[in-house]
């Protein structure tokens, strides 16, 4: 569902805030949808889906329920999409893969952390996170606790949990 708005939002050439303005909801919430870190309640849906000018039949059109899904993924590095999660310089995600695990939503991003990238704020999340460190040396601050990680190094904690990265090695890093 995330996806499919994105895509329409972009196809019909409409930024964040004009459909957040046509849905009657905030761009925040908009983005936050985009970028599949939080599930719309049904009404919110509702008012998204008509302010992209679409029918809720032609719109859920080709979404089919999970029990369908694929069981085995092949996804190339030319198909990962760029996305613009939050306004932090020096980071670059790329959504690998998005899809639904027994009903709750699963979204696999690569983030390149470039040399000296930091939040300058605490973020939460609706969603569970898991970090895999491919190269480099990063910071969590986790509620006030840190975690420095490396290479081969995993995290796993609950995003509703106030946290922050850091790119505190010498060079890029890939999560």
């Amino acid at each position: 569902i995330s996806n499919k708005i994105k895509e329409a939002r972009k196809h019909k050439n409409i930024t964040v805030q004009v459909l957040a303005s046509r849905a009657k909801v905030s761009k925040g919430l908009i983005s936050q949808i985009e970028n599949n870190r939080t599930i719309p309640s049904l009404p919110v849906l509702m008012n998204i889906v008509h302010a992209l000018d679409f029918d809720m039949t032609d719109f859920f059109n080709g979404i089919s329920a999970s029990n369908n899904q694929a069981k085995v993924f092949i996804i190339r590095r030319k198909e990962y999409q760029p996305i613009k999660k939050e306004v932090a310089k020096g980071f670059q995600y790329m959504r690998i893969l998005t899809l639904n695990l027994n009903c709750n939503p699963a979204d696999f991003i690569l983030l390149e952390l470039k040399k000296g990238a930091r939040r300058k704020q605490t973020v939460h999340t609706d969603a569970l996170e898991f970090k895999y460190v491919i190269k480099g040396k990063v910071e969590y601050l986790i509620e006030n606790e840190k975690y420095i990680l490396t290479e081969g190094d995993s995290l796993f904690f609950d995003g509703h949990l106030g946290h922050n990265l850091s790119n505190i090695g010498n060079s890029n890093a890939l999560i």
